[in-house]
């Protein structure tokens, strides 16, 4: 008779008391872990360690807390499955596969080895954190300038790499300084605050916007054309067209003007920003709440 899966398993402090003598053996499983603060390697070396003590076929892990889904392997039928925690630290849920049952010593086994993995995934989880709020734009919620630069270059490489499709849309609130001079700064925040959530309403789950600088936004469309950036951001500008700011007694309409740039062979982070930033002040040079593609690639 097969044995069902262990279901939620919580590896906590308590449970870490208890089993203080781990054998000297898995100390380099420890020493492995300590080499990188990435969810997805962390949990690639555990299961590579554990793989002589405890051999399966697949895993799986999931963080709610960085959207994060994890996985290697074909689903199968037998599992454990822990909720890992220390500290009141929630460091997501690992699930590990196989053809074949667990025995119960196995288990006992690997949630012995399970505690050599929860602290490495909590500083993993606190540098994420940190990081977060580093790359995060406290006015709008949105990554900022850094973040985008960092992300652009990474996702430069891997469109060029595995020959994906890389847009990106630059946004400028139109007359944004009279909203400042004419209502003062707290409303041009407000301002600020309302476009970048009409913006994140329009974009899809692998899209992502960062406050670029000022009242300037720009959005990161993976394996996303020309087109299909177009399509968005004329979705964003009829947004922020209906949208108003109610401030003090006035209504106060927004629209946008904004520039689209797609990857080129030749492209760089540089070359692929100007191209973007180029429209968007071509769309306000044609009158504002508009979108305006790059210019085309001259032939010579």
């Amino acid at each position: 008779m097969k044995k069902k899966s262990v279901n939620l398993a919580v590896v906590s402090n308590n449970t870490l008391d208890s089993r203080k003598a781990v054998s000297l053996e898995h100390y380099d499983i420890s020493s492995a872990l300590q080499t990188t603060l990435e969810f997805s390697e962390l949990i690639h070396i555990f299961s590579n360690k554990i793989q002589s003590f405890i051999p399966h076929n697949a895993f799986s892990y999931h963080n709610d807390d960085f959207n994060l889904d994890i996985s290697k392997g074909i689903t199968t039928k037998n599992s454990c499955t822990y909720a890992l925690k220390v500290e009141d630290v929630q460091l997501g849920n690992l699930k590990i596969m196989r053809n074949q049952s667990f025995s119960n010593e196995e288990i006992k086994l690997l949630e012995e080895l399970l505690c050599c993995l929860i602290y490495p995934l909590k500083n993993a989880t606190l540098y994420k954190q940190a990081l977060g709020m580093a790359y995060t734009d406290p006015l709008t919620k949105t990554y900022n300038r850094a973040a985008f630069e960092d992300s652009l270059s990474r996702e430069i490489k891997l469109a060029h790499r595995k020959s994906n499709h890389l847009s990106i849309i630059f946004f400028d609130i139109d007359h944004f300084k009279d909203i400042n001079d004419d209502y003062g700064h707290d409303c041009g925040d407000i301002a600020l605050a309302s476009a970048a959530t009409c913006i994140k309403d329009m974009l899809r789950g692998s899209d992502v916007v960062f406050r670029y600088g000022g009242e300037e936004f720009v959005i990161l469309l993976s394996d996303t054309n020309i087109d299909g950036a177009k399509k968005l951001a004329e979705r964003i500008r009829r947004s922020i067209e209906k949208h108003s700011i109610a401030y003090g007694m006035q209504i106060i309409k927004l629209t946008a003007s904004l520039g689209v740039s797609t990857l080129r062979g030749n492209d760089t982070s540089d070359s692929l920003i100007k191209r973007a930033d180029q429209a968007m002040y071509q769309a306000k040079k044609n009158g504002r709440n508009r979108v305006q593609l790059e210019s085309p690639v001259q032939l010579v």
